[in-house]
């Protein structure tokens, strides 16, 4: 099959695109997916340059060049094992199953959770994500465990199924966590996969979602359902008031991090899921313990919030934002293209067809 090797930490020149990778076999448990797209997260690009690995203290743009401790450099903590076909997120169809599962799964159109608990045994906590301690979706074949691979019934394009399960669970699982309902909500970088997720599902959870974007977004991002959109360079005390916010819903981080306290209210709850802008942050902790906030980071997903996604597409209640599409072989300047963060909601990659 064609796929997109990791040969390593690095940059693109590490993508490796082959014609010559042997289709992965089902184990007992499994079935085997042709994929239809796959599309680009910004997790892809960290762990391809090792942005994880605490030596690297920058934002993903400003980290090319660096060596990461390949010793810490990937979601899980340990060493990334190459070659790896990375992707996250996959589309396609069920084409063959491994033993103990049911064929009739055989011609499902499925999406694949991208927090796979089944390699841990559902241990809280522990994930292993999907294009990282195993195989994924940059490829015309893929593998996953049956239990995880979600049958879809929707008219939606592949490329748009393909946007959501690595960003729109990331987005709903912060709103899980922090228990979002109706109340006000900053989402900041909400032009983005992640954060264009984050508006929709805030307000299908009836909240009113102030969002953080370029001015030149502006319009788009309301569009996508937010009550008012502030630029991201905008002083938020002053635009907002203090203590004006109940959840902020971050991907950010950065320097304007200790701004996005400030607006909490008393009680207010924080969730972050990146750090786009950076991961070192000032925090001063008399804000937190003062104002009795609530931070959760969110990695692990519990098992209803990729549930909710399926229940969400097929009650036709959400609807993601693809701003363009690449053939596999383009990986290289489509994370080039990602990295300028000049679009509006998902890049996705399409496989070359497979012959029948």
């Amino acid at each position: 099959m064609t796929a997109v090797l990791l040969t390593g930490h690095g940059d693109t020149d590490r993508l490796v695109l082959r014609h010559d990778v042997p289709v992965p076999a089902p184990r007992a448990g499994e079935v085997l997916i042709r994929v239809a797209a796959s599309a680009v997260n910004n997790t892809d690009i960290n762990m391809r340059i090792g942005w994880y690995s605490k030596k690297i203290g920058v934002e993903t743009s400003a980290a090319g060049g660096i060596e990461p401790d390949a010793e810490d450099a990937s979601w899980s903590g340990v060493p990334l094992h190459f070659p790896r076909i990375q992707g996250a997120d996959v589309c396609g169809h069920v084409v063959a199953v491994g033993a103990g599962v049911d064929p009739g799964r055989i011609g499902e159109r499925v999406l694949v959770r991208n927090m796979l608990r089944s390699y841990v045994d559902f241990r809280p906590y522990e994930c292993w994500t999907f294009g990282s301690e195993i195989d994924g979706g940059f490829a015309q074949f893929t593998v996953a465990p049956s239990r995880e691979v979600y049958a879809v019934n929707c008219d939606w394009s592949d490329a748009e199924l393909a946007s959501i399960p690595c960003a729109w669970s990331t987005a709903e699982n912060m709103l899980h966590r922090a228990g979002v309902g109706a109340e006000r909500v900053l989402v900041t970088g909400a032009s983005g996969g992640v954060g264009s997720a984050a508006v929709q599902l805030a307000r299908r959870r009836g909240a009113t979602v102030i969002a953080l974007a370029g001015a030149a977004k502006a319009d788009e991002v309301r569009a996508l359902g937010a009550d008012q959109v502030i630029d991201r360079g905008a002083d938020l005390v002053r635009t907002l008031g203090r203590n004006s916010i109940d959840v902020v819903i971050d991907m950010v981080g950065g320097p304007g991090f200790p701004q996005l306290l400030d607006v909490l209210r008393p009680g207010g709850r924080y969730a972050a899921a990146g750090a786009i802008a950076g991961p070192i942050c000032s925090l001063d902790l008399r804000t937190v313990y003062l104002k009795d906030l609530t931070l959760y980071g969110c990695t692990f997903q519990e098992d209803a919030v990729f549930a909710n996604l399926i229940r969400y597409i097929e009650a036709g209640e959400i609807r993601p934002v693809v701003a363009r599409t690449y053939p596999l072989a383009e990986i290289a300047r489509a994370q080039a293209d990602f990295l300028t963060k000049a679009h509006t909601g998902k890049l996705v990659l399409i496989p070359p067809k497979v012959s029948e």
